[in-house]
């Protein structure tokens, strides 16, 4: 059977949850990713008659639930932060602002999440990871080896612990690859992954649209990491043939702009060859859900997820279980 089509709440989290459920069916999905934010999925009320209530209603609306998403708490476990982090993360995590303690409390926050996540039934919480070394990007002023290699460490001390309590939840991470992120390529992701000595639980929330605009092979990073590719966004992006007045860096500039070299679009509307990365899905045999993460600044929201449900249904098939030319075969 086709792969589930979800939808990530996230950028809907000006709904509350029964409004979420009845318009997501009605676009024609087949389930939800809840984002760990507005009141899709609080992790302090996640109890089991929490957990058990909001199963309920998502069937109620015959809607399936494989993972839920923690990005914004997890963006303050390694990130040097400032007064960004504030507008994103709740009081009793942004506390008195102080860096140490906000990484601390987020990363008490992501634990308290994979615990959450198992009572609730799912194996997967996406989210971010942050960074520390994100501001030495551009190496100019000259960046060190040594001052890489502290980030990456920074990095594994903090989450390796934070991993092993979702591995005894039996939940795992995905991290979402990003900018801002402790990986945001293929070359980075294979660090973490190393700075983790390979832990079970880490892997990948894979999503095409933050890669292909920085000319990173996306259909590769499937390959690379088949065996941790744990969810699937699915999500697009246009980038220009020409040059612009604001290039991969953005200038400064806000999503829409036109000046920018690159925006998010609804799917089949971008750059992002979505056949080779269902045909790459296959080749490794991911059966997980394919989930929109649906973001274009020029269109209607409500088209546009509906849309987009439909354009994953479409692209999707499922692989071959013989060799095309095995009827020729005595």
């Amino acid at each position: 059977m086709a792969r589930p089509v979800t939808l990530f709440t996230g950028q809907w989290a000006d709904l509350d949850t029964p409004t979420m459920c009845e318009k997501a069916r009605s676009f024609g999905y087949d389930g939800l990713e809840l984002a760990c934010w507005g009141d899709h999925f609080e992790v302090p009320k996640a109890d089991d008659a929490y957990c058990a209530a909001r199963r309920a209603l998502l069937e109620e609306h015959d809607l399936q639930l494989y993972s839920i998403s923690a990005h914004l708490v997890g963006q303050a476990v390694c990130d040097n932060i400032d007064g960004r982090h504030q507008a994103i993360l709740p009081e009793y995590v942004w506390g008195d602002g102080a860096p140490e303690g906000v990484r601390q409390r987020a990363a008490a926050e992501l634990v308290a999440t994979a615990q959450a996540a198992a009572r609730l039934g799912v194996e997967v919480v996406n989210g971010f990871t942050g960074s520390s070394i994100w501001h030495l990007l551009y190496s100019f002023p000259p960046t060190s080896d040594e001052m890489i290699d502290a980030g990456f460490a920074d990095f594994a001390d903090r989450f390796r612990p934070i991993l092993d309590e979702f591995q005894k939840a039996g939940v795992k991470f995905a991290l979402e690859v990003h900018p801002t992120e402790i990986a945001f390529d293929i070359a980075s992701a294979e660090r973490a992954v190393d700075a983790l000595d390979g832990h079970p639980a880490f892997g990948f929330n894979y999503d095409p649209s933050h890669l292909g605009y920085q000319g990173v092979d996306y259909v590769e990073f499937i390959h690379r990491f088949a065996d941790r590719i744990f969810h699937v966004h699915m999500k697009d992006v246009g980038w220009s043939a020409i040059p612009t007045e604001a290039g991969v860096f953005g200038g400064h500039t806000s999503f829409g702009d036109r000046r920018r070299y690159w925006d998010f679009r609804s799917l089949g509307r971008g750059n992002i060859d979505f056949e080779e990365i269902i045909r790459a899905l296959n080749r490794i045999r991911y059966d997980g859900p394919l989930s929109v993460e649906w973001e274009d600044g020029g269109m209607d929201r409500e088209h546009g997820a509906a849309e987009a449900c439909a354009f994953v249904k479409e692209v999707d098939f499922e692989p071959s279980e013989a060799a095309f030319d095995a009827a020729f075969s005595e």
